[in-house]
């Protein structure tokens, strides 16, 4: 079967241009709206720019397990858009995590993860119960913007709102121009999502440091992390409690509370996020010169805060992509493939299930004195 149809893609984040190019590589006529002059402009270019292996999701074994498989498949297809972190460190605190250290490395040994466990770098941490080393990535944001522009080419449409979208018979109706499916990879910034979500507003923080320091990510719980950025000489500084600047049932609401924040909310949320990490990491101010801040906002399903994996949602010819990681790019284009492909498979009901098709063929291969069969 031969899968030539109209695509309209909302969203030139990560999903959206690789959604799009994979569709483009089946010979589909694809279109990417994008609101901003650039790829990549809103949550793919306002995060940690991390690719995780999953060590993150001690609690959750979906998305632990799609991070591992999806990193695999990352840095196959696109290792030249990210680089390896020289010094990756996962460390259990003593007294704050909600796990132990020894029940944290038994889920990552049962879940297939390579790490090497380490001694506590005691010039750097301080009250840590255990630390593992792992090989993990950083996304270099600007190759991949530059990357996905050339490729994709014509059909992008930066600087485009999306202001009509409806379905009319078995077509879509985007701008005025017809297609037979459209997908969504805006994270319910469009039109909302067809599942109950909270659109969470965040704060990171920049830091410049001495290049190849450690990252750092405390482990499980509402810990911290340090990572380093594209720049080597540059840091984020998140945090599970205090990156948060609220939590709101409307995706313009997350965005009105982004462009409301103080100068005097960052000084405090800078000195919480410094407080917090401090008894761990004690030479942290020493060592790190704050820069600035990077504000974005993260879409998450109700009631299931650990679950970070994809999900995709369909209502009618229209798809809708959900996930917390960008490893998670394959999965999201195989579905929506699958179920494309599903559509238009050739499945003709003759009335008889395949029990029944099998017993009819078997009648008539027998020979007419069968009588049994022999044990």
């Amino acid at each position: 079967m031969t899968m030539s149809f109209r695509i309209a893609i909302i969203g030139a984040g990560w999903y959206g241009c690789h959604v799009g190019l994979s569709l483009l590589s089946l010979q589909m006529q694809v279109d990417i709206y994008e609101k901003a002059d650039r790829v990549m402009n809103m949550a793919s270019g306002n995060n940690q720019f991390r690719l995780h292996q999953g060590f993150h999701y001690a609690r959750h074994h979906g998305t632990r397990m799609q991070s591992r498989d999806g990193f695999i498949r990352f840095t196959e297809r696109y290792g030249g858009l990210s680089s390896a972190v020289s010094e990756n460190l996962y460390a259990v605190p003593r007294g704050s995590s909600i796990i132990d250290f020894d029940t944290y490395k038994l889920i990552m040994v049962s879940s297939g993860l390579n790490f090497i466990e380490c001694q506590n770098p005691t010039d750097y941490l301080t009250d840590i119960d255990g630390v593992l080393r792992t090989h993990e990535r950083v996304i270099l944001l600007d190759r991949a913007r530059r990357y996905f522009t050339e490729r994709l080419g014509g059909v992008l449409k930066l600087g485009t709102s999306v202001d009509e979208i409806r379905e009319l018979g078995d077509e879509m109706i985007v701008n005025g121009k017809r297609y037979d499916y459209v997908i969504d990879a805006t994270w319910g910034h469009l039109n909302g999502l067809p599942i109950p979500v909270i659109y969470e507003p965040t704060l990171l923080l920049y830091y410049e440091g001495a290049p190849e320091l450690p990252a750092v990510t405390l482990v499980d719980g509402p810990l911290c992390s340090v990572y380093p950025t594209e720049d080597s000489s540059i840091y984020t500084l998140s945090s599970v409690p205090h990156t948060p600047l609220g939590r709101f049932d409307r995706a313009d609401a997350a965005r009105a509370r982004c462009n409301a924040l103080t100068t005097e909310e960052v000084s405090e949320k800078r000195a919480a996020m410094e407080r917090q990490i401090l008894p761990n990491l004690p030479s942290f101010c020493d060592r790190f010169r704050f820069m600035g801040i990077q504000l974005g906002i993260k879409t998450k399903p109700i009631g299931n805060f650990d679950d970070r994996s994809c999900h995709v949602y369909r209502k009618g010819r229209r798809f809708f992509i959900l996930s917390g990681k960008i490893d998670t790019i394959f999965y999201a284009t195989e579905r929506i493939i699958s179920m494309i492909g599903f559509d238009h498979a050739d499945l003709k009901d003759d009335g008889k299930g395949p029990i029944k098709k099998d017993i009819l063929l078997s009648e008539m291969a027998a020979p007419s004195n069968f009588a049994g069969s022999n044990s």
